[in-house]
C-alpha cells in the first residue's frame, strides 16, 4: 500500500515559501514527486521535504526572490 502523504500545490506553496507556480515547476521537472489529476497537481510532501532540506543545505534561499528597485 502506498503509504505516500500527497498535498495539495497551495499546502505546498505554504510550507516551502514558493508560488505554486514554482512548486508545480518542481513537479513538472521531476524535481519533486507529484502526480496529476485533470489539471490538479498533489505533491508528495515528503519529497518536498527532501527538497528543500537539499536546498538547504547547498546555501540556497527559498521564498520570493527580491525585486530589484
Amino acid at each position: 500500500m502506498d503509504e505516500t502523504v500527497w498535498i495539495t500545490t497551495a499546502e505546498a506553496a505554504e510550507l516551502s515559501g514558493y508560488h505554486p507556480y514554482h512548486v508545480r515547476a518542481l513537479a513538472r521537472e521531476g524535481k519533486i514527486a507529484g502526480r496529476k489529476f485533470g489539471n490538479v497537481w498533489q505533491i508528495s510532501q515528503s519529497s518536498l521535504e527532501e527538497y528543500l532540506a537539499q536546498v538547504h543545505n547547498r546555501g540556497e534561499k527559498t521564498g520570493p526572490k527580491p525585486r530589484p528597485g
